[in-house]
């Protein structure tokens, strides 16, 4: 998908909301507007020193230097890495100890290009063969000072364009922290996912400015701004994103989720899955509120999917189907979109072609409780006079599904929706047979 030039707008915006989070200092403090959390984030504690990580500063591996200084200044300090300085990382850090500290990143911290090494040694997480750089969890930490992650993505997207197998690592690993905030932060360049966030709870993720498109004709994939996994009440806001894949996206067992004020660019809309993807895992998504949304260039904007109850593949890299769970309790609320293939996209067909076979063997996930509202803009020309798609493989496993206020035209002016094995008297749009 081409990149347009809302990308200056993505800049500009990326700016002004950096600079509001530090006049605030929202970043430590935990305030979420407009919406609060389901549960309320735990304050942080008093830090009582400073350290400052040293820098060979020549592209000598710096990762046993960021360890001892974060034991150092671990349970009660600020760990600074200095505005003048270019941090290499070539070890996996298992930081998942910390406690009570906060890491003030001035500077930029960049992961080296070995792709031997990150493909033996980066940490396997349990979820679809993803991997990270490292591992950064604890109680009560904070991660801020709008300096930069650079994944050093580019040899990443041209190695996976001729092996589609290869492991690719996340470039922030968010591993079982409890309390904390993550932001402002510049990421660069990840080889894969820009954050996983798995086991984790009660975190708030604010002022992230994410990009990083490849240089080659190789184009840079996967790239999902956030996916979460197995955490509770997370909050994500006042965020830019230029990417390749889901802005946002909901993976099994992510409950009270809030995800408010982005502006994405590039992407597959925010996403609920994909789910069912395992046979004999449940998955449930419950409780997730997606409030002012910009959606550009994207392939959707508001988004569920998932796999029918046959094993499917979408690609070499992923497959599945035959999963069981549910999605509840899920609002979309207040998104304007441009140039966006599918303003809505409901599927339980997700990596099936074959829809005679997904209905056939449709999905064990049940979808209900859903509300689509005030939803306005124009698609792309791809599915046009078609302008969103809400489709279930079979009536059983969907109900309670509503739509309101959606204003959303294709380019030649029309706004039909298919609408299958749903009650579309719940939807205030145009549905169509087809």
């Amino acid at each position: 998908m081409k990149v347009s030039n809302v990308l200056t707008q993505a800049i500009g915006l990326t700016l002004s909301l950096t600079a509001a989070v530090e006049a605030s200092g929202s970043s430590r403090s935990g305030a979420c507007h407009p919406h609060q959390p389901f549960h309320p984030l735990p304050p942080s504690q008093v830090r009582h020193r400073t350290c400052h990580v040293p820098s060979h500063g020549d592209g000598t591996d710096d990762s046993a230097n960021i360890l001892s200084t974060l034991r150092k200044c671990n349970n009660g300090g600020k760990v600074v890495f200095d505005a003048d300085k270019t941090y290499t990382v070539g070890k996996a850090m298992d930081m998942t100890f910390l406690k009570h500290v906060d890491l003030e990143i001035l500077g930029t911290i960049q992961f080296t290009n070995d792709t031997d090494y990150w493909q033996a040694n980066a940490f396997k997480q349990v979820y679809q063969n993803a991997t990270t750089f490292f591992q950064l969890g604890g109680t009560d930490v904070n991660v801020y000072g709008d300096g930069t992650l650079d994944g050093n993505g580019q040899v990443w997207y041209d190695l996976y364009a001729s092996d589609a197998l290869v492991l690719r690592p996340v470039l922030v690993g968010i591993i079982g922290l409890h309390g904390g905030t993550i932001g402002p932060l510049k990421l660069r360049y990840s080889p894969q996912w820009y954050h996983f966030v798995a086991n984790s709870s009660d975190v708030l993720f604010e002022g992230i400015d994410i990009s990083g498109f490849s240089k080659s004709k190789n184009t840079a994939k996967n790239t999902d701004g956030w996916d979460i996994y197995r955490s509770d009440n997370i909050v994500i806001q006042d965020s830019v994103i230029n990417n390749g894949d889901d802005c946002v996206s909901f993976k099994p067992n992510s409950t009270n989720v809030i995800v408010q004020n982005l502006h994405c660019n590039g992407s597959h809309g925010i996403s609920v899955g994909s789910l069912g993807q395992y046979k004999n895992e449940v998955d449930i998504v419950e409780n997730i509120l997606v409030y002012n949304i910009s959606m550009f260039n994207a392939s959707d904007g508001a988004r569920i999917k998932v796999w029918p109850g046959v094993a499917s593949a979408l690609s070499t890299d992923l497959q599945g189907g035959g999963g069981s769970g549910s999605v509840k309790n899920i609002t979309y609320d207040t998104m304007t979109i441009q140039n966006v293939d599918y303003a809505i996209e409901v599927t339980q067909c997700y990596g099936q072609s074959n829809l005679t076979l997904c209905n056939e063997y449709p999905s064990s996930m049940t979808i209900s409780d859903v509300h689509f509202k005030n939803i306005k803009g124009t698609t792309s020309r791809k599915y046009d006079p078609h302008v969103g798609t809400i489709v279930c493989s079979s009536p059983n496993v969907c109900s309670d599904i509503y739509a309101s206020e959606i204003a959303v035209k294709s380019p030649k002016g029309y706004n039909a929706f298919t609408c299958t094995n749903v009650d579309d008297s719940l939807l205030a749009v145009n549905c169509t047979s087809s």
